[in-house]
């Protein structure tokens, strides 16, 4: 007898039915470590329940996560209580979670926190180390795999807003024990290039275990020691890596690190076009402003009737030349003045006007004037000089004065 085929749909409701009437899946527990957590805006809380050698999807509606006593994040080990049935459009099989409690916290988040830790405490992380982005390159090195969605985000969005640059793709794994080494021989390749303008690093989203090469010290290390800004594009908006605190910039996802490494140039021809408008629209108004200016002036009595001040200024030049032949009349005056009090003087110490009073000088044949009677000998010829002449005489006695 030939059996008759089934839908897809009837399979599925067929394995629901006999899932549900299972007593053990109608309510278990369930242990592991948290991953790929999404908290959508519809309240809902999706993730997965993981060990060491397979994975669960897990759901919890709001009603039930809203009395939640922690904050569910990637890493936390919890122990799940809830129903395992079919979610029927995908025929997947998934755990509807009603409650949940902690369970510690999953190796991989500690190792991240402690390797964190130890790279902020070194500074790794802080401002002052980052490099600035040229928006405006003229190449740009991707680090991710060739392909993976990511690039081709990350190229669409390049040449839609630059179609002029280029784009040098270095693949690499982005998960797995290859991946780490090859990210980092890719950071080393670009930098030993001196035509790269910016390096952009990164993948799609995933869970904890797929971004771990993101999370590697050596990855990071490498991403720190370039010459070469690098943007860090890993994961989607939620997801954060070792690698986004030690890049230059990080972008939440692939797509905006292209509009991060960027300008639009379809912006900048059109700020360009603005600032052009701008430039003409102020130099028409200067031109005009001046144009008013000089049309005032040409009204002016001075381009009217310009002898006027002419006029003005030769009045106000006399009047100058009259102050100034005034000031030099009383300058000689003051001058004259003091010439005659020093010709007085002078004429108070000059020796000549003692000899008006009946006073006379003696002086030698050399001309020498004669002081005292020590300077003369007898038989000395010596010359008295008066007011009105000179006689000669011949020294025929020497007295002292204490002699007399």
């Amino acid at each position: 007898m030939e059996l008759k085929p089934l839908k897809v749909s009837e399979l599925t409701s067929y394995i629901k039915q006999i899932i549900s009437s299972d007593p053990i899946l109608n309510k278990i527990k369930i242990e592991g470590e948290v991953s790929n957590f999404k908290h959508h805006y519809s309240g809902h809380m999706y993730f997965t329940l993981k060990d060491n050698r397979s994975r669960l999807k897990c759901i919890m509606f709001n009603g039930d996560n809203k009395s939640l006593p922690f904050e569910l994040e990637d890493g936390m080990k919890v122990i799940a209580e809830g129903y395992i049935s079919i979610y029927e459009r995908d025929g997947c099989y998934q755990l509807y979670v009603k409650e949940m409690k902690r369970d510690g916290i999953g190796d991989l988040y500690i190792k991240y926190e402690k390797l964190k830790k130890t790279l902020e405490y070194e500074r790794l992380f802080e401002a002052i180390y980052k490099k600035e982005i040229n928006t405006m390159p003229k190449n740009i090195g991707v680090i991710t795999s060739s392909t993976g969605a990511a690039v081709k985000d990350i190229i669409t969005v390049i040449k839609r807003r630059n179609p002029n640059i280029n784009i040098l793709i270095y693949s690499v794994h982005v998960q797995g024990i290859y991946s780490k080494d090859e990210i980092c021989r890719g950071i080393k390749y670009f930098n030993s290039r001196n035509d790269i303008d910016t390096i952009i690093i990164g993948r799609g989203g995933g869970s904890i275990e797929e971004l771990w090469s993101f999370n590697e010290e050596d990855v990071a290390r490498a991403i720190y020691n370039s010459k070469i800004p690098i943007i860090s594009a890993v994961g989607h908006e939620t997801d954060f890596t070792i690698s986004d605190f030690v890049s230059d910039l990080r972008a939440p996802t692939p797509s905006s690190a292209g509009e991060l490494a960027v300008e639009d140039i379809n912006f900048i021809e059109q700020r360009l076009e603005n600032l052009n408008k701008n430039l003409n629209s102020s130099i028409n108004r200067f031109i005009e402003s001046k144009k008013s200016e000089l049309n005032y002036y040409k009204k002016t009595r001075i381009f009217t009737e310009p002898i006027y001040y002419i006029d003005q200024y030769k009045q106000t030049l006399d009047f100058e030349l009259r102050k100034l032949l005034v000031a030099k009349d009383n300058i000689l005056k003051d001058k004259k003045v003091k010439l005659d009090n020093m010709r007085q003087k002078l004429n108070s110490l000059n020796p000549l006007n003692v000899l008006d009073r009946g006073f006379s000088y003696v002086e030698d044949n050399q001309n020498n004037v004669l002081k005292s009677v020590k300077n003369m000998n007898v038989g000395d010829i010596i010359k008295i000089n008066f007011k009105d002449g000179q006689i000669k005489a011949k020294v025929i006695k020497s007295l002292l004065k204490e002699e007399f």
